[in-house]
């Protein structure tokens, strides 16, 4: 206990001293009082963000996993996501007007944390100077002794332009003969405005970007060019027409590899004769060697047919030879079946069979289905750390460490279907994983094969953004066209070239006859290969 005789004796006799001591005192508790009323607004601040963001995680759980009528499509579920992305945002910029000191601790994280903007945009060098540079003292003129720089991402608005093209005529004075001129290029659509990068614009627009023609027809008519959307439905059948060798070549090419996922999805067709929409499909062929160190380039071709049957299946595979990694779908196995000397050799996808569990773990209390999401886990857990091995290391760890977990895992699928009811969805989802071992378990023995088909299924959803925007295709050759062009610009996105850059020059080349044995030259790899050695002469 301290003595009050104590403290009192420590204090100083000195009136102004005293004083001081009183006014350090008094400075010290505002300051805490301060400090403490800071604390309770930014509890306060913190407590009501969590309230916001708990009734947005509600909203979107119920958006998820609700009532059928209340839940959303998975890609819209980012829009959502979005909202709650720009509410914060805008909470932020309110609370940044309110608290300046805030604001700029803000703003240095911010500044910490925007990473760096790419060497080859253009640099605009915009420098501020005082209005007065002479000494505020003496008015000497003053000089630079350093400088802050900052760097910030601009925009100029799409600009578009008219190309005039001159064509003199040269002719002798001394000969009545001989003009000379020089030859006109060829173009796209003769006689017509665009030139093969506007036209390469609107395919990008449409198919990498999912902007139907009439949108796209707005957006120039705000920039006070009136073109129809007819014309540019015109233009892209041109182009479309000008690209089929180019397309059916990169199909070719993609059915050489040793190892290649389908999938298939719908595309609604409009059928005039009856007033409505028939059901077409494409199917959709990837090879992508990159996990496993393989030297072709990664690709994907599409194929419209009109049905989802075994025959549109044979058809589109006809001639190959080697591994084909699907779902369960029957097609597939009537096309391994059809193989003559078991030419294809089917490798089912653990991405279908975890999703079947998944489903089930995520109504309700489902003990089987969360053990068996759980040792499906783990088998992709040691897939992660040999992406990017070759096929025989990566078949060496499959061979150690997930063919004991596979076998494990069969045998406690084989003890939990004599548990269950014959009839329960439950029963349902393992007999289809008995039923496609074989296929399941091929990845153990070759290290090109993957756990799932997540390249197609990922070069699939291009395709279905266009179709929720487009509703459906005009006719067969519209959705053809659309195979055709949809193709060129996901492998394009595949070996990481701009589809912009690429069809633009690839449809020049074409119109003005490229040589259709050397077509293999335009695969947008070869093209990327090709121009990065130019670039670099």
């Amino acid at each position: 206990m301290v003595d009050v005789d104590d403290i009192t004796n420590q204090l100083p006799t000195d009136i102004d001293a005293l004083q001081a001591l009183v006014a350090a005192a008094r400075a010290e508790r505002d300051a805490a009082i301060a400090k403490c009323d800071a604390a309770i607004a930014e509890r306060d601040h913190a407590l009501s963000q969590m309230d916001r963001l708990r009734h947005l995680l509600r909203q979107l759980q119920r958006a998820q996993f609700g009532r059928r009528s209340e839940k959303l499509d998975p890609e819209q579920l980012l829009l959502a996501i979005e909202d709650i992305e720009q509410a914060l945002a805008g909470d932020e910029a309110a609370e940044d007007k309110k608290d300046p000191a805030g604001a700029r601790k803000r703003a240095d994280k911010r500044r910490a944390d925007r990473g760096a903007l790419p060497a080859h945009l253009p640099h605009i060098d915009v420098t501020i100077a005082p209005e007065d540079t002479n000494c505020p003292c003496c008015r000497a003129a003053m000089h630079v002794i350093g400088e802050e720089t900052s760097k910030r991402l601009d925009v100029v608005p799409a600009q578009f332009r008219v190309i005039v093209t001159h064509r003199p005529k040269y002719a002798c004075r001394a000969c009545t003969d001989g003009v000379v001129q020089a030859r006109a290029p060829e173009r796209l659509i003769k006689g017509g405005l665009p030139t093969e990068a506007m036209v390469a614009s609107v395919l990008v627009a449409k198919y990498a970007w999912h902007l139907p023609l009439y949108r796209q027809a707005q957006m120039l008519l705000a920039q006070g060019i009136d073109i129809k959307r007819a014309v540019l439905a015109f233009w892209v059948g041109y182009a479309a027409a000008e690209l089929h060798p180019l397309w059916l070549r990169l199909r070719e090419i993609t059915l050489t590899a040793g190892k290649i996922a389908v999938d298939e999805t719908t595309a609604p067709v409009l059928d005039p004769g009856r007033g409505r929409t028939k059901k077409g499909f494409f199917w959709a062929i990837a090879r992508d060697d990159r996990p496993w160190c393989g030297t072709d380039p990664p690709a994907v071709a599409y194929t419209h047919a009109p049905g989802r049957g075994a025959v549109h299946a044979l058809k589109l595979l006809d001639g190959y030879r080697g591994i084909v990694q699907c779902d369960g779908y029957a097609a597939y196995k009537t096309i391994a079946n059809a193989a003559s000397d078991e030419a294809i050799t089917l490798a089912f996808c653990w991405s279908h069979l975890r999703r079947r569990f998944f489903d089930i773990a995520e109504s309700g209390s489902a003990p089987i289905a969360s053990e068996a999401l759980a040792r499906i886990a783990a088998l992709y857990a040691i897939e992660k750390t040999i992406t990017g091995r070759n096929a025989d290391e990566r078949r060496a760890v499959r061979q150690t460490r997930s063919k004991p977990l596979v076998l494990a895992l069969k045998a406690w699928f084989e003890q939990q279907l004599t548990r269950v009811s014959g009839k329960a969805t439950i029963a349902e989802h393992i007999r289809y994983a008995l039923n496609h071992w074989d296929g399941l378990t091929r990845f153990l023995d070759d290290g090109r094969i993957e756990l799932d088909t997540n390249i197609v299924e990922r070069s699939i959803r291009p395709l279905v953004l266009n179709r929720k925007n487009a509703l459906f295709a005009g006719h067969d050759q519209g959705a053809e066209n659309w195979a055709c062009i949809a193709s060129l610009i996901e492998t394009c996105k595949l070996c990481g070239v701009e589809p912009q850059a690429y069809l633009t020059d690839v449809l020049t080349k074409l119109v003005n006859l490229w040589p259709a044995s050397r077509l293999d030259e335009l695969m947008p790899w070869a093209w990327a290969a090709e121009r990065g050695r130019s670039l670099a002469a």
